[in-house]
């Protein structure tokens, strides 16, 4: 590892996924504004990567979920972890911010905590969901979480834990929702606009891409004049998703690279894979089907160890099952289609839908949570230093 001097107001980040890369993003610009002698040295992702002094690694683009999956990037994650050690022994940081991906950056702060760094949770992973124990470990190894759901500071103080809810930080970057009216068109004919969020990660991808485009096409069968968007991340290789649908596409599907949700707050109807996307489309108002296909074992162990009724945010969040879940060996494209032209025949259930998923945006708090977050950790490390 190059030597860096170090630097007297120097925070380590760390963020090993695309949702915590582009949350970390939105914080360092806080921290750097709130006070621009901040030195920020991270591990994380492209969002990042320009915003910091010194950027030691992208992780965030090998990124693993689940159980069985993570054990392949162990190598990597050994090395990472020495380098990151080091770090904190020859530089000195005067704080360490984790952003969500428990399986690495609990480790993180365990060295963080070793050598009397004071640490901070931003985005604490959802331990509530399943595998509760590690709740105990976040209280003992952070000073303070910033959490993202009304309800998860009450659940953290049962187990010691510091959390405090400030807002989501997806309304930082979540445009204003779109007005919908679909009173009087004729179902039949009209041009309906048909997302699909395959995931970030190559396994979902892999998994759901196929199924998102064939459930398109039969969608045609009764509504010929669908158009379809399958959204990519900014550095996805549009190759890989054609070899994955396995034929030449339809001319009504388009593959695409959005910028700042303007064109997927168009869509009448997603299809998205369960995780932060689905969140990021109640935020916009635009109903959905969610689904899920994991790695077969990892399927099996989810299965034993995951505590909640339901898979997806809005769901969880509604506590109810106020969008469709279809998991595993339920994801095919018949049942996605059929979810879809329902919709379609009957565009009072997309409004009556959009209007439930508004409601909770409205209880998410307010733009400027990196703001406020930034201000919250700069003042703790004022009174600490």
């Amino acid at each position: 590892m190059s030597t860096i001097t170090p630097i007297v107001k120097n925070i380590l980040i760390v963020a090993g996924d695309v949702s915590g890369d582009l949350h970390a993003a939105g914080l360092i610009q806080a921290l750097k504004a709130a006070d621009p002698e901040v030195c920020i040295t991270a591990v994380g992702g492209a969002r990042m990567q320009p915003l910091c002094d010194h950027f030691l690694y992208d992780l965030a683009s090998k990124g693993a979920s689940g159980f069985v999956e993570p054990l392949k990037k162990m190598p990597l994650w050994i090395h990472l972890m020495n380098q990151l050690r080091d770090y904190m022994e020859t530089q000195n940081p005067i704080a360490v911010i984790v952003v969500d991906f428990y399986g690495f950056n609990h480790q993180v702060l365990g060295m963080a905590k070793h050598r009397h760094i004071p640490a901070y949770y931003y985005v604490t992973p959802q331990v509530w969901a399943s595998r509760q124990y590690r709740a105990k470990q976040l209280a003992e190894l952070t000073k303070k979480m910033f959490v993202i759901y009304p309800f998860e500071p009450d659940f953290h103080k049962k187990f010691g834990g510091r959390a405090v809810f400030l807002g989501n930080p997806l309304l930082d970057i979540m445009p204003a929702p779109l007005e919908k009216n679909y009173d009087g068109i004729n179902s039949k004919t009209h041009t309906w606009k048909l997302g699909m969020l395959p995931g970030s990660r190559m396994g979902e991808i892999k998994r759901l891409v196929p199924v998102f485009y064939q459930a398109f096409k039969k969608t045609l069968r009764e509504f010929p004049n669908t158009q379809a968007y399958m959204f990519l991340l900014p550095e996805a290789d549009e190759n890989i998703f054609l070899q994955l649908i396995g034929e030449e596409p339809h001319p009504n599907f388009h593959l695409v690279k959005d910028k700042n949700y303007e064109l997927r707050s168009q869509m009448d109807f997603l299809l998205a894979c369960s995780g932060t996307a689905t969140l990021e489309n109640a935020l916009l108002g635009i109903p959905m089907t969610v689904a899920y296909k994991m790695f077969w074992p990892t399927y099996q162990i989810a299965k034993m160890v995951i505590k909640v009724k339901y898979i997806s945010l809005v769901n969880l969040l509604a506590d109810k099952p106020l969008v469709k879940e279809l998991i595993q060996y339920d994801a095919t494209a018949d049942a996605l289609a059929a979810e879809t032209t329902g919709m379609f025949q009957n565009p009072q259930r997309l409004s009556a839908m959009r209007d439930q998923l508004l409601k909770l945006r409205a209880s998410l708090g307010e733009p400027g949570v990196a703001a406020r977050a930034a201000r919250v950790i700069l003042d703790d490390l004022t009174h600490t230093v």
